[in-house]
């Protein structure tokens, strides 16, 4: 398994849809997730410190794994199948419950705990990100390159996203 870390999230445009990009922390490739509103808004609060005044659904779901004795150790990306990313939440006791990768993230970055992908989805998935030069700016645009300037857009976005960027 390669660790991963969570990088941030931003809106997708023009779809609006949400997407949380994770990067290895051995290497460069990075590995874009589409994701829902409400996991968005739960994985951008716990990044920037925004604590609300009651639990939402994965702080609630920390507190009862910790109040039934137990712990998250890691959360395991192990497949992706149709665009969809299958993941585990691994417990002290070496239980594994099946989970939605968006779900797991948010949960992992609650309790913290390391966040791992398997080698599979990393081949099938990830994005190797290259560091943009003035020159990449005006090369002629191959997919590869364009794939590259989304993720430097993608950047430039997570610098300035804040939470109200995920209300309805």
């Amino acid at each position: 398994m390669l660790e991963v870390e969570v990088v941030g999230v931003r809106i997708e445009l023009p779809s609006n849809q949400p997407l949380v990009l994770l990067k290895e922390t051995q290497g460069e490739r990075h590995i874009p997730i589409w994701i829902g509103a409400p996991e968005a808004s739960a994985i951008a609060f716990v990044q920037q410190g925004i604590v609300p005044p009651r639990p939402m659904t994965h702080d609630l779901m920390v507190s009862v794994v910790h109040a039934l004795g137990r712990s998250v150790r890691q959360v395991q990306l192990t497949s992706v199948e149709d665009t969809v990313f299958h993941a585990e939440l691994v417990f002290d006791d070496g239980t594994s419950v099946s989970s939605r990768a968006s779900d797991a993230i948010a949960v992992a970055l609650r309790v913290p705990c390391p966040i791992y992908c398997a080698p599979s989805v990393m081949e099938e998935a990830g994005v190797e990100i290259t560091e943009a030069t003035e020159e990449d700016d005006e090369a002629p645009a191959t997919p590869p390159v364009n794939a590259e300037r989304e993720l430097r857009q993608f950047r430039e976005f997570l610098a300035d996203v804040e939470p109200e960027d995920f209300e309805r």
